[in-house]
């Protein structure tokens, strides 16, 4: 199943690949329904494992900081990290913004590479270390 506008499956455009290690900060109840298309061995929110993807879904812009700095702080030199917030049409409250997003990763050395449609609520930001910060 795809999300949102594209026919691409969300779990290829959120890079997710056989073995990795994911986690999830407050992931949507439906999130995991939308992965159809999950490849084998994906491990979810191990506390073992260094994630080579973290997603954050963020309401709130005085999460951005501290969610995103922790999650920086936890994937590998080169892993991935999808910052997801509603949609302005989605109905939900959110002070949320891309260039929110965008500008207080680029301050802690990381950029943006990506945008997509997660689904109708959720739109996302894929976030990566610069390479000279790997």
């Amino acid at each position: 199943m795809s999300s949102g506008y594209s026919q691409t499956p969300l779990a290829k455009k959120l890079g997710i690949k056989a073995g990795f290690s994911v986690f999830t900060v407050n992931e949507p109840a439906h999130f995991r329904d939308l992965l159809t298309d999950l490849p084998e061995r994906v491990n979810w929110n191990n506390p073992e494992s260094q994630p080579d993807l973290v997603h954050l879904f963020i309401r709130s812009a005085a999460e951005v900081k501290p969610l995103l700095t922790s999650a920086s702080g936890q994937i590998k030199r080169n892993g991935t990290i999808w910052v997801s917030w509603p949609k302005k049409t989605s109905g939900i409250v959110s002070d949320m913004s891309e260039n929110l997003v965008r500008d207080t990763a680029l301050a802690m050395g990381l950029v943006d590479v990506k945008v997509c449609a997660v689904d109708e609520t959720w739109s996302g930001l894929k976030i990566v270390w610069r390479t000279e910060n790997r």
